[in-house]
């Protein structure tokens, strides 16, 4: 079973993220789970989100879980969440920050000897400069396209622009975009 944590804020798309994830997953068959689990729910609160994906029924609805992949949206929560809580040897991170990873991982003790599982970009950029707003879930998702290697990229912006089709066209247009230069600028 793969298993994915996002720790972000209220308002920064992880719910959304996370399900349009868990939609694109379930067309190819496999079983899903696409939760959150946040407090008063407003705009800024800290909140996390969850994903399950495994070619078999999945009896598992609570949301502790060992992930494989930890996502943080929010560059502040790097510094205040406890992300690394119930890692496995492997979890792979993938922070949205300004920093470069040596000056990250300086300040976040939790980071060091972790360094070939860090993965970093810009999110919140990437997400203004291509959708005008800072929400980062799509970013991140073109991130992890790269880092997982789950699906080729083109696969994944088709199967988006279904999950997003209620949109309009120059916000769709837009989030392929920001998908594709997370997927280049990721490191």
């Amino acid at each position: 079973m793969l298993e994915i944590r996002w720790h972000s804020r209220a308002g920064q798309g992880a719910v959304t993220g996370a399900k349009g994830l868990g939609s694109v997953v379930a067309e190819t068959g496999k079983e899903v789970q696409a939760f959150a689990f946040y407090g008063s729910a407003k705009r800024g609160a800290s909140m996390t989100a969850y994903n399950r994906i495994d070619d078999k029924k999945i009896i598992n609805h609570e949301k502790y879980m060992v992930p494989d992949y930890v996502f943080i949206l929010d560059p502040g929560l790097a510094f205040t969440d406890d992300f690394t809580a119930n890692e496995k040897p492997e979890t792979k991170y993938i922070i949205t920050t300004h920093l470069q990873k040596n000056e990250l991982i300086n300040l976040i003790p939790a980071l060091q000897g972790r360094e070939d599982r860090v993965f970093i970009l810009d999110c919140l950029k990437i997400s203004q400069e291509t959708i005008g707003r800072p929400i980062p879930n799509t970013p991140m998702l073109g991130a992890f396209m790269k880092i997982s290697g789950m699906f080729e990229l083109e696969y994944f912006k088709d199967a988006m622009k279904a999950v997003l089709k209620k949109l309009p066209q120059k916000v769709i247009d837009a989030n392929m975009i920001a998908i594709e230069r997370a997927f280049n600028e990721v490191n």
